[in-house]
């Protein structure tokens, strides 16, 4: 068979071969294998310059850019934050209700979101709602994470690996995929799947307990923290009540001191200099530092020399920066009042907020007794941050992740994407063009910033596709695209299209346990639009059943990134996720071989 091979198909194996080794051993990062493909492919002229590149102007990577900076800017607002907090309030309290409201919300929220962001949000809420409900999390956060990888194929927009299905049947002369092309099936796949986590699941899930302890310890939305109300304020002359219900900001007013007296909480408006003792979310904490009209009592008092807008700054401006520091066991500081550890002159930084795991702290800052695991969050240049790693006083330091959240935009940044999507849905505009103008509005508008709009856009997705595409594109100009289909049409020759669908699908979900999702499509939807097309069978079906298959298979943890989220917190075993993925994946096998034919025949 070598014999038979020309020069450019025998390269084109050994390139194939090499990246799916690095795949698998994961010994290089995806996008940088993306970029030996792209260079071997050109080196071994297999494909021109020009073909090497076209990746990073495919429709795929525009897309996948666009809606990066889209949903950036739905969490950026608040959007996705509220929506989690809607789910939560909705779920009740019984398991089936709760399982259901969840893991049908997660799937919406995950179409038009990357489902690990969408894991992400979900895991504390849903821990919060375990706990209240008194459910164990692995019931609940194994089902959320399998909703988010199925809420994907809603619409094209929720994965990579139907963007580049719709590529790779571009380039078989077929036309693109419509947003919501795949939608009868997603949703009968999201249906099933609830479906089989309220009868045949609920018996598989572990009840376990989970490592994560107290769900605060994942995410710690109540620091204790004091604001203070400056002289050129608008919250001057209003009430704390009035303060409290600002859209802006979720704060909890716990008192108020004026002229360094603890004073009633009641309807007097505030004046300028009073000091609000407050319990705020991360985000808060930062949102008020970047904001004129409130201030840090403790940054007014001790000061901090710079702001921390940054793109109020030049980028070689220093500026402060956020850091939780836990109290070690047998620190000095126990026992210690904040207000007599001078930690301006001891760090050259200033503590600007507390977190306790247990009791309700309801006093002044400087008068709080300090104890082994309280959390500081503490203000201050890198090399001041740096000072305090060294010092045995604290166990660790923890990253700062609040982000101030533009609320006030929220109504917008939805309305944007909104349009955005309908215009790509109703055919107005090029998928890519719409992504691209929703993601310029966001920006334009202030829904998100220019740098957070470039941070949101994972860089390795996007250059990993642009690796793939010419992946693709070089299998098929080779030849050896339909050598290969030819080749597994005389295995399949004279079976019913069902069976061939369900072995396509299941070498993709075997294969894509250790594979990306988008590098399983990139590797198997050429082969699968030759092998239909030899058959005289319109290549839709087949490469839609590779793509589904990559996406939704969840046969270990290890298959999409979100099932490794909930696998601590829910305390599960790999063991755990082959006894209810292996039967949902079956399920999830014949609808997509059952229905994809129904929406796009043979």
């Amino acid at each position: 068979m070598l014999a038979s091979l020309s020069f450019q198909q025998i390269s084109f194996f050994i390139i194939l071969l090499a990246a799916l080794f690095l795949f698998f051993t994961k010994w290089v990062r995806n996008d940088l294998v993306a970029i030996f493909i792209i260079v071997a492919l050109y080196a071994t002229r297999i494909l021109s310059s020009e073909e090497a590149l076209s990746g990073f102007s495919s429709e795929p990577a525009l897309v996948v850019a666009g809606i990066f900076v889209l949903s950036g800017a739905l969490h950026a607002t608040g959007v996705t934050d509220s929506f989690a907090s809607i789910i939560g309030r909705v779920a009740g309290r019984g398991y089936s209700v709760i399982t259901a409201v969840l893991m049908a919300s997660v799937s919406v929220l995950s179409a038009f979101s990357h489902h690990v962001t969408t894991t992400a949000i979900m895991v504390p809420v849903t821990l919060t709602i375990a706990k209240q409900s008194q459910i164990a999390p692995s019931k609940l956060l194994m089902p959320i994470s399998f909703a988010a990888s199925l809420g994907t194929t809603l619409a094209i927009i929720g994965a990579p690996a139907f963007l580049l299905a719709s590529a790779v049947l571009q380039t078989f002369g077929r036309p693109p995929l419509g947003v919501f092309s795949i939608a009868p099936i997603g949703v009968a796949l999201c249906i099933t799947a609830i479906i089989f986590v309220l009868t045949i699941g609920r018996y598989l899930l572990p009840d376990r307990a989970g490592n994560s302890g107290d769900s605060e310890y994942f995410r710690l939305d109540e620091y204790l923290t004091e604001v203070v109300i400056p002289e050129s304020s608008p919250f001057i002359g209003k009430t704390i009540d009035e303060f409290e219900k600002d859209k802006r900001y979720s704060l909890q007013v716990l008192g108020r001191m004026r002229n360094g007296r603890r004073r009633r909480r009641n309807s007097r408006p505030l004046r300028a200099g009073d000091v609000l003792l407050v319990r705020a979310p991360a985000d808060d904490l930062v949102a008020i530092r970047n904001d004129r009209d409130v201030e840090l009592n403790a940054v007014q008092q001790y000061g901090m020399s710079t702001m921390h807008a940054p793109e109020e700054q030049d980028d070689g401006a220093e500026r402060g920066q956020f850091v939780q520091a836990i109290v070690a066991p047998h620190s000095d500081l126990i026992g210690r009042s904040i207000g007599d550890v001078d930690v301006r002159e001891r760090y050259g930084t200033v503590i600007v907020g507390l977190w306790r795991k247990t009791g309700w702290l309801n006093e002044e800052l400087s008068k709080i007794l300090l104890q082994a695991g309280d959390i500081l969050v503490f203000e201050g240049e890198a090399d001041a941050i740096e000072r305090m790693g060294r010092d045995n006083a604290f166990l660790l330091l923890v990253p700062f992740h609040g982000a101030p959240k533009l609320k006030m935009r929220a109504q917008l940044a939805t309305a944007i994407m909104a349009v955005s999507i309908g215009c790509a849905a109703f055919n107005l505009v090029a998928l890519e063009i719409a992504a691209l103008a929703g993601a310029a509005m966001m920006v334009l508008t202030g829904c998100i910033s220019p740098r957070k709009a470039y941070d949101s856009i994972d860089a390795k997705i996007f250059v990993f596709i642009a690796g793939a595409i010419p992946l693709g594109l070089a299998m098929e100009k080779t030849g050896l695209s339909t050598m290969m289909a030819n080749g597994l049409k005389e295995l399949v020759v004279g079976w019913n299209p069902f069976f061939i669908l369900v072995v396509v699908f299941t070498c993709v979900a075997l294969i894509t346990q250790v594979m990306s999702d988008a590098a399983t499509t990139a590797l198997f939807a050429p082969i699968a639009c030759s092998l239909a097309i030899g058959l005289n069978h319109n290549p839709e079906p087949y490469v839609i059943t590779v793509a589904m298959a990559a996406v939704t298979a969840c046969l270990t943890p290890l298959g999409h990134h979100g099932n490794m989220l909930v696998y601590s917190p829910g305390g599960y075993k790999f063991y755990d996720f082959i006894r209810v993925g292996a039967p949902l994946t079956i399920c999830i096998g014949l609808i997509v071989c059952t229905i994809t034919p129904l929406v796009w025949p043979y």
